[in-house]
Parts: structure tokens; sequence; C-alpha cells
């Protein structure tokens, strides 16, 4: 399958993309079946190659999100813009999470607080102890080596 895409050249912190025809499963830096464009994103510069394009499309190719969006503003394709970037499902957790109203997050700190007074102190009283019953039975271990050495 065929896709246009933007393949990213320019140096660092100075990104700058050519609009590129590929097989989907290239890398976007790999090798190119045909350039046929580019565009700076720090510049505002963009240039396409529309008779190209619009064959490549017909063919069957697919434009990515992004250069599908540049096409649509460049009024090459008349259809409405995709959206291009997606919210991660993780992102999307956090952002319902910290759109709760305040009140809730303050009453779940402090039921929060009630269930672990005196329990977390426990364990680590327990760890500190079992942390030190290890080290003396390391230090055994490591006398009767050298005893038995001699």
């Amino acid at each position: 399958m065929l896709i246009i895409r933007l393949s990213r050249i320019g140096r660092k912190n100075d990104p700058s993309f050519r609009i590129v025809l590929q097989e989907k499963h290239r890398v976007p830096t790999g090798k190119a079946i045909e350039f046929l464009g580019f565009y700076n994103s720090r510049l505002k510069q963009k240039s396409f190659k529309e008779e190209r394009i619009k064959y490549w499309l017909g063919q069957g190719a697919q434009a990515s999100d992004t250069v599908h969006n540049l096409l649509v503003s460049a009024k090459i394709i008349d259809k409405p813009k995709r959206k291009a970037t997606t919210i991660s499902k993780k992102k999307g957790k956090k952002e319902q999470q910290s759109t709760e109203p305040e009140i809730k997050q303050e009453e779940k700190t402090e039921s929060d607080k009630e269930e672990k007074s005196g329990k977390p102190e426990e364990k680590q009283i327990i760890k500190k102890d079992n942390i030190s019953k290890e080290k003396e039975a390391k230090k055994e271990i490591k006398e009767e080596k050298s005893e038995t050495e001699k």
C-alpha cells in the first residue's frame, strides 16, 4: 500500500519535511518512490506538485493525517480536515482524574489517612527488623567462612 507522508530532513532543532510517496511499511526516512513537495513548519513554507499528488491519490495512495490536512489547507483536496493527533489511554485517564471536583479528592485523602493510620509504621518496623536479621545472618556466614579458611 502506498502512502504520502512527511519525511524529516534538516538539521538539529530546525525541522523541515519532504512530502514523499512510499510503501506504508518502510521507514519514513528510507527510500522514496517519488518526492511530491516540501513543508517547513517553522517558516510556514510549503510547496506541492499538485498534478502528481492528484495522480497518486487517484491511483489509490493514502495521505497521512498531517499531509491530508496540509493538502486541504492548500485546497488541493476538497475534504474536511482529519484529527491528526490522538490522546493515549493513560493521558486520557489522567485528564479525567484531574477534572474531578477538588472536594472529592480532599475527601479521598482524608479517608485514606484514616485507613492507613498506624499500619504503615508497623510495616516499616517489620521491614527494618527483617533487614537487620538478614545482615546478621550474612555476618555469621562470613565468620564461618573465615574460620574454615584458617
